[in-house]
This record gives C-alpha cells, sequence and structure tokens, in this order.
C-alpha cells in the first residue's frame, strides 16, 4: 500500500521579490529528508534552481509540475545526505 505525503507549499507570488528565496530555502531546510514542497510562481524560476545548485548539489530534486504560461509550479524534493547516513561516493573527500 502507498502512502500519500502532503507537500508543503509555497506560493510566492504575492511576496515581496527580496523575501521569495529567504523564504523558499528556510522552508527548504525545515524539510526531513525524502520530503518536499512545492513552489507557486509567477514566472519560470530558473534562477533559483541555480542557486540550489549552487548551495546544495546533490541534495534536492527538481520537478517541475506546471510550466507556465503564466503559473509555474515545481516540487522540490529534499534527498538524503550521504555523510549522514554514514557514507560517502569519495568525490568530495569526505567534506
Amino acid at each position: 500500500m502507498r502512502t500519500a505525503h502532503a507537500h508543503a507549499t509555497v506560493d510566492v507570488r504575492t511576496i515581496a521579490p527580496l523575501d521569495r528565496h529567504p523564504l523558499i530555502f528556510s522552508t527548504f531546510r525545515e524539510l526531513p529528508a525524502g520530503q518536499a514542497m512545492d513552489l507557486v510562481n509567477d514566472h519560470d524560476p530558473r534562477p533559483l534552481y541555480h542557486q540550489f545548485q549552487a548551495k546544495i548539489p546533490g541534495r534536492f530534486a527538481w520537478d517541475y509540475l506546471q510550466s507556465g504560461p503564466d503559473l509555474w509550479q515545481v516540487r522540490i524534493t529534499k534527498l538524503a545526505d550521504p555523510h549522514a547516513q554514514g557514507g560517502c561516493c569519495g568525490g568530495c573527500g569526505g567534506a
């Protein structure tokens, strides 16, 4: 039997642009590994994707649920940290 997971929804369309990314990263940090948040925006959040890539590469999955033209929705899933589970691929030197 499959269990449905509720996703946190962050709708930034009414949030001041300066406050959007801090809110999104704060919400993401609070997610347990394996859980996701749904981001709702009025434009393609591609710059945010690149910010996630720069800050936490390999620690998230990015899936477009809706791609415009007026509404964009992306599910951002928090992936497990291999270092937290005692594993390491060796590629980062154990950092």
